[in-house]
């Protein structure tokens, strides 16, 4: 196997990126070299207008008018030139950026569709959310400013010290010595191996901060219940306090590093008066050097500016690699290996050959085992029902995980394997006869449908939401699946109808009309294979029998895969298989398995008494 390439890092990584659109960039910097060459003709202008008023300044009656308008007319046209030029390299570079933008969203957004969910479930939602906003945001910051400024800077403070040496090349090296030792001092402050570390831990606690506000956020409602503030929820307000007792270790520890460069920086014309004072004590006479002095005079200070932005431009590329880091590592996740040639199954019957399976989280180190030795056979047009008690290995629910699509957390972990959500340990799982790892993941997804307990719904119209079940369907198709769902009705009554907006202008619907709308979109992908997770969980009693009724139109002719919490709702299953501590322990119908000792009929004799079960208030007897 070829060994993979090293991947880049630092500034050379940053225009490895920018280099997807070379073209682009190479014609921004070059009109922001040009620019730079324009901006910098009034200042020349000065000069010869200086020099002028020095030579005839004593008899104001020989001063040429024509010399001082004409190099009045030629600072002007170099201000518009260099402005009109450095307008069309910020656009070149602007579109440049966009695209590299687009095209890298995209391609780290698919590459996370591939990953694994056990990558996922142990990365944090505010580290990925962050990773693809801001990280990727900042990159935008480097093609489309960093790189014409840092070309604009570059070409002024060269053109600058051409300029200063061939005027004089004492007062030249006056500035030169001063403004590399400023350098140095910024070099060593934000480049060095402290402020690396400090970059680091910068991000580490901005991802940990924005986790713990997504936390917070879920958790209003018993963050309100409970009075409870900020404060009160210690995780994010930890965070919170860490990100403020760095930012004040960072200022502290850049403070005194930052005030010798500004003092140096700015103290040019400090150093520059005495040299200059020095010269002309020699040549008095001299007019042409006393214009020189004059223009280094005005001119020295001014190149502090482009250094300053030299050194925000530094600092700033810092901060976007480290960013560009975390991107990077994201691109580095394996994905999940596809078949080179997918096989198609003929049937669709499920099959788990002696399949074990744990949930690894790589940053801390831990394993946990979910499935052990498990074999079974879901035959193709029959319902297969998965019960047991929590945490059997039916249903893991596993912190920080990100929702993608309509998957979400507390999902049984059977079902999760079947469309390859994560890989099994040990073991094959076959559709047809034919291991799923055969299969290509779209080929695959097209198999199987799914109608979860925890419906998500995407902020869209219910006819894009009930679409994505298949996008090719015609609105008559949607409207059939809607109706055959339960879901038609309520939504013809809604302001919009199928064109009303989820969540727009307080439109909300109830925990069963999602699950209808789920439903719609699973009959109108009409896959062969279909797994549901509790479907009538949320629907009351008067909604019930139209779920029902939905499922009923939903299951025909089709591989089922229950996962089941209310064991009324699987006493006519075909087979039910019982997990427990991540073991298949019993497996049969309803009615042998309820009349038989073992953990199914403690459950069916708990969850029947639990109908007997009444809230009462013990009144206390009065003497």
């Amino acid at each position: 196997m070829k060994e993979k390439q090293k991947r880049k890092s630092g500034v050379a990584r940053l225009f490895e990126i920018a280099g997807e659109k070379k073209g682009l960039l190479i014609l921004a910097g070059i009109l922001s070299a040009v620019s730079a060459l324009c901006m910098l003709v009034p200042y020349w202008s000065v000069y010869e207008v200086l020099k002028e008023l020095l030579l005839h300044g004593s008899k104001i009656n020989e001063l040429d008018s024509s010399v001082l308008m004409h190099w009045g007319w030629v600072a002007f046209i170099g201000l518009v030139a260099g402005l009109l030029l450095l307008y069309g390299a910020l656009m070149a570079s602007h579109v440049a950026a966009f695209r590299i933008l687009y095209g890298l969203r995209i391609r780290l957004s698919e590459h996370i569709g591939r990953l694994s969910l056990g990558y996922l479930n142990g990365t944090s939602t505010g580290a990925i959310k962050k990773t693809m906003e801001q990280n990727i945001e900042k990159i935008e910051n480097f093609v489309a400013h960093t790189i014409p400024d840092l070309v604009n800077v570059l070409a002024t403070v060269v053109l600058m010290f051409i300029i200063f040496f061939s005027l004089n090349g004492w007062m030249a090296a006056i500035c030169v010595v001063c403004i590399v030792c400023s350098i140095g001092l910024q070099f060593m402050n934000f480049f060095g191996k402290k402020a690396k570390e400090f970059m680091k831990i910068y991000y580490d606690t901005q991802e940990r901060m924005s986790a713990s506000a997504v936390q917070y956020v879920r958790g209003m409602p018993v963050v309100k219940i409970f009075g409870q503030s900020v404060r009160s929820f210690r995780q994010f307000n930890s965070e919170i306090e860490a990100y403020k007792s760095y930012a004040l270790r960072v200022c502290d520890t850049y403070q005194s590093g930052m005030t010798a460069f500004t003092v140096l920086l700015n103290s040019l014309i400090t150093f520059i008066l005495p040299v200059g004072l020095l010269l002309l004590s020699r040549e008095p006479q001299n007019i042409v050097l006393a214009a020189i002095y004059l223009f280094f005079i005005i001119m020295g200070p001014g190149v502090a500016s482009p250094i300053y932005k030299l050194m925000y431009l530094g600092s700033s590329t810092n901060e976007i690699d480290e960013g560009v880091k975390r991107i990077d590592r994201i691109f580095d996740e394996q994905a999940l290996p596809e078949a080179e040639v997918s096989r198609l199954p003929v049937s669709y019957d499920i099959e788990f050959r002696q399949v074990s399976f744990a949930y690894e989280n790589k940053a801390e180190t831990t394993r946990t085992e979910a499935l052990k030795d498990i074999s079974f056979t879901a035959p193709q047009g029959a319902i297969t029902a998965l019960v047991g008690p929590s945490g059997s290995g039916k249903s893991t629910v596993k912190k920080n995980v990100i929702l993608i699509g309509f998957m979400g957390t507390g999902k049984s972990t059977v079902a999760n394997l079947i469309p390859r959500f994560w890989d099994v340990s040990e073991g094959e799982i076959c559709i047809g006869g034919i291991n799923i790892k055969e299969i290509a993941t779209e080929d695959l997804m097209n198999l199987v449908s799914f109608v979860f307990q925890d419906s998500f719904l995407f902020f869209d119209t219910l006819y894009e939401n009930i679409r994505v079940g298949n996008t090719s369907a015609t609105r008559e198709q949607v409207i059939e699946a809607a109706r055959a769902a339960q879901c038609h009705d309520f939504i013809e009554s809604l302001p919009d109808g199928y064109n009303t907006r989820i969540g727009d202008k307080g439109v909300y619907l109830s925990g069963g009309e999602s699950q209808r709308v789920c439903v719609a979109r699973a009959i109108l992908k009409n896959a062969p294979i279909l797994v549901l997770d509790e479907a009538t969980a949320f629907a009351d009693p008067e909604n019930e029998y139209k779920m029902q009724q939905a499922i009923q139109q939903l299951i025909k002719d089709k591989t089922v895969i229950i996962i089941a919490h209310r064991l009324s709702s699987i006493i006519s299953a075909e087979q039910i298989l019982v997990l427990k501590e991540g073991r298949l322990i019993q497996s049969g119908r309803h009615e042998v398995l309820s009349k038989t000792d073992g953990v199914y009929k403690r459950m069916w004799d708990a969850y029947t008494s639990a109908f007997r079960w009444q809230l009462t208030v013990k009144k206390e007897e009065t003497k």
